[in-house]
């Protein structure tokens, strides 16, 4: 069970950086129709920041050793906070990622909560 936990933590971690790097870089307006009107920053700043903690996020999960829960609540929170983004661009039809559907959006929604107990389920383990 440790192999299967670490093996979804680094790709957890990995998939972080990816997406991360992709805010920065390639998708950075895709990553902008997933802003909700409520937050109070410029739209390509918050896209910007969220990228810069998604890599830092990402790596820290495949290198912490010590603080790996730590980082584990860290990951499952900032998923939490990030949810409302993904409803944003379900109710105000925000074509992105190939989500150019109602039920393609809504389908995403229900991939959060997994992300959020992949965070968890692979920092944890068997305390000795």
């Amino acid at each position: 069970m440790g192999r299967m936990r670490s093996f979804v933590r680094v790709l957890l971690g990995l998939a972080l950086v990816f997406a991360g790097t992709s805010h920065l870089t390639f998708a950075r307006q895709d990553f902008r129709a997933q802003v909700p009107e409520f937050v109070p920053l410029d739209e390509d700043a918050t896209v910007l920041a969220s990228g810069v903690v998604e890599i830092s996020l990402g790596a820290a999960l495949v290198l912490a050793r010590k603080r790996r829960r730590l980082v584990g609540s860290v990951a499952a929170l900032f998923f939490t906070a990030i949810f409302p983004g993904n409803l944003s661009q379900w109710v105000n039809r925000r074509d992105a990622f190939g989500l150019d559907t109602d039920g393609k959006r809504i389908g995403r929604l229900f991939g959060q909560p997994l992300l959020i107990a992949a965070a968890l389920w692979s920092t944890r383990g068997s305390r000795r």
